[in-house]
């Protein structure tokens, strides 16, 4: 599928550099909309949505957003510690308002699988169901994510 004007300009913003070190799209060589159709066919054989993630990933970064150099035991079988850093980032899409910078490490002690996210990785999850390309610093692998927040 041909990319819209508005996937290749959030494209642009994604590349090393511009709004991060280094860029969101990693060493994936798929184009921007067939990473984010991948990962929503993933999301729906799983059986869950992208507001449904980011809304418990948020509630893990808020519920540790004070636990600086300390982990957070949050119902009992999740262990959750989020670092927060001077700064804010935008979204690449264009969207209005900025983002903290903190990064939030979330270990299902049931499973032992842990994962880490961003701020900014919520927003994108929710609101482009984006989990970044392969190969970037803060890509997330749906099936991966889901087995951490809900198994």
């Amino acid at each position: 599928m041909k990319p819209t004007s508005k996937e290749l300009t959030a494209t642009q913003r994604m590349q090393p550099g511009v709004i991060t070190l280094s860029g969101f799209l990693g060493s994936d060589t798929r184009a921007l909309n067939e990473i984010i159709a991948d990962d929503a066919a993933m999301l729906e054989r799983l059986g869950h949505d992208p507001e449904e993630l980011a809304d418990r990933m948020e509630y893990f970064t808020r519920t540790s957003w004070s636990s600086y150099l300390d982990e957070e035991l949050i119902e009992g079988k999740y262990k959750a510690q989020t670092d927060v850093y001077r700064g804010k980032l935008p979204c690449p899409y264009g969207h209005a308002g900025l983002y903290r910078k903190a990064i939030t490490r979330l270990t299902n002690m049931q499973n032992g699988i842990s994962v880490v996210w961003t701020s900014l990785n919520i927003h994108l999850i929710k609101a482009h169901c984006f989990f970044e390309g392969r190969g970037s610093a803060f890509r997330i692998e749906p099936e991966t994510l889901v087995k951490a927040l809900f198994e």
